[in-house]
């Protein structure tokens, strides 16, 4: 029952007269009035509607004559009698005579009345019968469908409290029907945004447009840990002459569809983000990087912290996926991202890195340290830290039973869907962790491994703190292909970085060691191999002492890369070496140099090949296609030698010509290879000429230095290509 009206009654439309329209008027009551002879007396303007006659011709009549077909008066008088003797009201249907001569069947309520005289009356208030069953029906069909709908269903008067609930809201809202009835909808519908709901329905009841589904997602007392949704829609109630009675509401339960739907978008950000995989994982061949890639990727998508550990046996040089004999694997952090706002994480809007990195590159050196006997130094660089991409130390040993040391050891995902404060020891890698871990309240945990080709190399660790949501078989999917391609990247990896060794070794192997002093000579040199983005190429130089005080000076370059090219360089430079034994012509040697190339792999090199004579004091040149050599005058400006620069070695059936240049003492002369010249951002002739200016004032400083200087300005910091250096002085021949 509503409660009580306040205010003003007639202008709340409690009291009062109403317009037409309403359901009284819908019945079309008829209300007639007999006297105790049965002659009519009152005559309603429904009446004269209903049965046709105006008061006129219906007043001071017999309503048995005027209304009854003859084959009824009998029995009409009989009732009549009946209700005005025994005071009983009398209710059914009986046909009536309309004035047309049609028969109709009326629903009557005839009831006996006393006058203010003592005077008996009838009283008889009759409707159609088709509208009143019609009314029923609509009636009883909308009170049996709103009961048992499964939507929930409400009416609400125009101050917004409900007039009536049916039971499935009643079940909704955890409140009996009883209970809500005169309860402002704010109180009753609590389980919802009730200040959402009660905007549209005001809105709806000023503007009368109806609202449809509006979704709305919230937690009801009876399952207060999981979301559910409900759509809702507003009707405006309004009387046949548009007065607004109220706003009807119903509520339907659609936690199943929005699920879908959630799942549905969850599955499409995960296709996105295996589909991001290919194009954001694996960009280089760098282990480090990769993990930081895959942890990246995965952090907030699908994870609050991710991260990245591989075998400590994958990182060395000549290890092998595997567990340690006698113990559990040994693993090593390689990457770990947290989301913004996860205690521990840095501050500012993008995932924070707290672990993992790229220790700074070392240097090997090899050779003398460039002595008052003129010779040099050859040096190359090479990852530092114990590993693969130069990932430093921060090995850890998780605990015998650990998810990280089930998943590594079996090679199969390990997943904690809830986890307790007791699992926080064996997920943590030490107490610290495990109390970060607890402050930021992880509840959720999977591990997947690092497969490639059928070998685990590590393990991606996933946790979430913040997402209530915790980790299910769903999420094993995107996470096992987010791992087996990172892992893919990470095997590329090994496998170049063998490779890499092996050629740089082997390249190394076939260079010169400190060459013995030559008269009248000083010679310093550099060797720096292509970065650990490339391939190691195919760059030599050599100091070859020959008969009568000369000495060979070799710069050669094979074209490609890798163990092939350093391979190519060792047979190039050991033909050469053997064929300066013979004292040729340089242009003679290069001929014969060329011809040796038939049936090697990589075939085609670039070489420029000098013999100085201290005694002549002049140096003798060939050049096969390869960049000119510089020569430094003392005192005088540097310059390119301009000799035939002939064609590469391999080509074949082009001569080479022989160039005498003089090398008088303090006269310095340059040989290099492209990589310290060539770079993609600018012009060759630019490049030649920094190295001439750099060269300008080189008198003053020691061939060493000079070497160092001229590295450090021109060699490209990405290290795309290798570099031999050889910068030769002559001095005094006594």
């Amino acid at each position: 029952m509503s409660a009580a009206p306040s205010g003003d009654p007639l202008s709340e439309g409690a009291y009062g007269p109403s317009a037409p329209g309403g359901l009284l008027d819908v019945l079309k009551v008829a209300a007639v009035v007999l006297d105790d002879r049965g002659r009519i007396v009152l005559w309603s303007p429904q009446a004269e509607e209903l049965f046709g006659y105006t008061p006129e011709e219906a007043l001071g009549g017999y309503a048995a004559r005027v209304l009854v077909h003859e084959e009824h008066r009998d029995e009409v008088v009989e009732l009549f009698a009946h209700v005005m003797r025994e005071g009983l009201s009398w209710a059914g249907v009986f046909p009536v005579r309309h004035k047309d001569g049609s028969t109709r069947l009326l629903e009557f309520r005839n009831m006996r009345l006393r006058g203010q005289s003592g005077n008996l009356y009838a009283l008889g208030l009759a409707a159609e019968q088709s509208t009143l069953r019609g009314l029923e029906r609509d009636v009883a069909l909308s009170t049996r469908l709103v009961a048992q709908s499964p939507i929930g269903v409400a009416v609400l008067d125009p101050a917004l409290r409900f007039l009536s609930v049916n039971p499935a809201l009643a079940r909704l809202s955890g409140m009996p029907a009883d209970a809500q009835t005169g309860r402002p909808l704010r109180e009753a519908l609590w389980f919802l945004d009730v200040e959402l709901v009660e905007s549209a329905a005001r809105k709806v009841l000023r503007s009368g447009a109806p609202l449809v589904d509006q979704n709305i997602v919230g937690r009801t007392a009876a399952d207060p840990d999981e979301d559910h949704a409900w759509s809702v829609s507003y009707h405006r109630l309004e009387a046949g002459d548009g007065r607004v009675l109220g706003l009807a509401l119903s509520v339907v339960d659609v936690t199943d569809r929005h699920r879908v739907a959630i799942r549905a978008t969850h599955a499409r950000r995960r296709l996105a983000m295996i589909a991001d995989a290919s194009v954001r994982v694996g960009t280089t061949l760098d282990v480090a990087r990769t993990a930081h890639e895959l942890a990246d990727l995965v952090v907030p998508e699908l994870a609050d912290e991710a991260a990245v550990d591989l075998l400590d046996a994958v990182l060395s040089p000549d290890g092998s996926p595997g567990a340690r004999p006698g113990g559990p694997p040994l693993l090593r952090c390689l990457a770990e991202v947290l989301a913004p706002g996860t205690p521990g994480a840095p501050t500012g809007g993008a995932p924070g890195r707290i672990a993992g990195g790229t220790s700074p590159a070392g240097t090997l050196a090899g050779g003398g340290n460039g002595g008052p006997e003129g010779t040099g130094t050859a040096s190359a660089t090479d990852d530092a830290g114990g590993g693969i991409g130069g990932i430093g130390s921060g090995a850890y040993e998780p605990g015998k039973g650990s998810p990280v040391a089930r998943c590594v050891e079996s090679g199969e995902p390990v997943l904690l869907a809830r986890v307790g404060p007791a699992d926080l020891a064996g997920i943590a890698r030490d107490a610290r962790e495990a109390e970060r871990l607890g402050r930021a309240g992880l509840h959720s945990y999977l591990v997947v491994p690092l497969v490639a080709r059928g070998a685990v190399l590590g393990a991606l660790r996933l946790r979430r703190t913040r997402r209530k949501v915790p980790f299910d078989h769903d999420d094993l999917v995107p996470a096992r292909e987010l791992a087996g391609r990172a892992a893919v990247a990470v095997d590329h990896a090994r496998w170049y970085r063998k490779e890499h060794d092996t050629a740089l070794t082997l390249q190394r192997s076939l260079l010169p060691q400190r060459p013995p002093p030559r008269p009248g000579l000083e010679i310093a040199y550099r060797y720096e191999p292509a970065g650990a983005a490339d391939e190691v190429g195919g760059d030599w130089f050599d100091v070859i002492p020959l008969s009568g005080r000369r000495t060979a000076l070799v710069v050669g370059d094979v074209m490609g890369s890798g163990v092939a090219a350093a391979a190519t360089m060792g047979q190039l430079r050991t033909t050469t070496r053997a064929l300066a034994d013979l004292d040729l012509d340089p242009a003679e040697l290069l001929r014969h140099v060329d011809r040796s190339t038939t049936g090697l792999e990589q075939a085609t090199a670039t070489c420029v090949y000098a013999v100085y004579d201290p005694d002549r004091q002049e140096c003798r040149i060939s050049n096969a296609g390869h960049l000119p050599p510089v020569r430094v005058p003392s005192g005088g400006a540097p310059e390119l030698l301009d000799l035939p620069t002939g064609v590469p070695l391999g080509v074949g059936g082009v001569p080479f010509r022989t160039r005498t240049v003089a090398l008088r003492p303090g006269d310095r002369l340059v040989l290099y290879t492209d990589g310290l010249v060539e770079v993609r951002d600018a012009p060759i002739d630019t490049r030649l000429e920094q190295l001439l200016t750099l060269l300008a004032d080189s008198g003053s400083r020691s061939l060493d230095r000079t070497c160092d200087e001229v590295l450090g300005a021109l060699r490209d910091a990405r290290g795309h290509d290798d570099v031999a250096l050889l910068i030769a002085c002559a001095a005094d021949a006594g």
